[in-house]
């Protein structure tokens, strides 16, 4: 049964979470207690109450990244003519990227779901791990891109450009890279006082993203850098699939539209557009939020659904789509399960 009190209360947070989101998109510069009253009375309206919703996503996408991916690095590391190879290697890093991704991401949403709060220094730490695994997959399919246009133009030359001690060495450069990135952005926020206290309290992705945008010009000056980052990348692949294509469309090899070739493309292209059209979509999202163009509840749904869905999914659909294609890791996987099937059965010992 309601309560006409329980209605009117309910009536009252609405009217007040209404007047503080009209406060937070006519500023750009509220205060922390302002932003904390906020979130609290977010939480309590059913938009806010209804997000445990999100968090399916993140836990199935673990679940199934726990049971492909782990198979897909003990096969390139334990068979030494795999792991010798660049190609593999680097699929193995974007799957080790991808794992601790998913790891932190879904830690960071149960987090959030059970209203657990993290201290401050817990929940930076925990972002910055999260922004290393993410540009540590990102830049390794740049790499995986490369490496493709190097094997297709040059293949007389591609063992000698990227012998396996070299690939190694481009590994440990794009670690270092995926920590120097956002280390840099995290040391100017941090030295600037950009991290919002109260939010990061929450240590909720998608919060963090909407409501620290609208607060001083470094976050908006790091927001931009990465957009050019991002933008950069993807100049980078169009490129070199655009060379790639008129450089080989006379050798026949685009023949027929099932073919490896043809075939090999659309699967590059459908893990690269899985990977980088929720970037966009979130950077589109974060513009129209910061140019006060959609309200704050509206931000903070689609800001889940792209944190919590869109960028989920590639990881957990790049080991299927992509890993599992390669012939050398299918063959061992069918071999694996083929010698558990064939496994000899020691027999009973003779009745005396």
């Amino acid at each position: 049964m309601d309560f006409p009190g329980c209605a009117s209360v309910r009536r009252a947070n609405r009217t007040a979470f209404r007047l503080r989101e009209r406060e937070f998109n006519s500023s750009s510069n509220l205060d922390d207690t302002t932003l904390l009253l906020l979130l609290e009375e977010w939480s309590l309206t059913p938009s806010g109450t209804n997000t445990k919703m999100f968090l399916i996503s993140p836990v199935v996408c673990l679940v199934a990244g726990v049971l492909i991916i782990p198979t897909i690095l003990f096969v390139i590391f334990s068979r030494f003519k795999i792991r010798q190879e660049t190609r593999y290697m680097l699929l193995g890093n974007a799957l080790l990227s991808d794992l601790i991704y998913l790891l932190f991401y879904t830690l960071s949403a149960a987090l959030n779901a059970a209203r657990l709060h993290l201290p401050k220094e817990a929940c930076v730490l925990l972002l910055f791990l999260l922004a290393v695994a993410y540009c540590g997959g990102l830049f390794t399919a740049v790499a995986i891109v490369l490496d493709t246009y190097i094997a297709v133009l040059f293949p007389l030359r591609y063992i000698a450009i990227l012998p396996p001690s070299r690939t190694k060495k481009v590994l440990v450069l794009l670690w270092m890279c995926s920590a120097a990135f956002p280390g840099i952005f995290f040391l100017v926020l941090w030295t600037t006082h950009s991290f919002v206290p109260c939010v990061l309290e929450m240590c909720s992705v998608p919060v963090i993203l909407i409501l620290t945008l609208n607060r001083t010009d470094a976050v908006k000056l790091c927001f931009w850098l990465s957009t050019t980052v991002v933008i950069l990348c993807l100049s980078v692949i169009f490129c070199c699939y655009a060379i790639l294509y008129f450089k080989t469309k006379h050798s026949g090899i685009w023949g027929s539209i099932c073919s490896r070739a043809s075939v090999t493309f659309v699967m590059h292209n459908t893990v690269l557009f899985f990977y980088f059209f929720p970037l966009l979509a979130l950077f589109v999202e974060s513009f129209l939020c910061i140019n006060v163009f959609i309200r704050l509840q509206t931000g903070i749904l689609v800001s889940l659904t792209v944190c919590n869905v869109l960028m989920i999914l590639p990881k957990v659909l790049f080991p299927f789509l992509y890993g599992l294609r390669y012939r050398e890791i299918s063959a061992s996987l069918k071999s694996i399960v083929r010698r558990k099937q064939l496994r000899p059965v020691s027999p009973a010992p003779p009745s005396s």
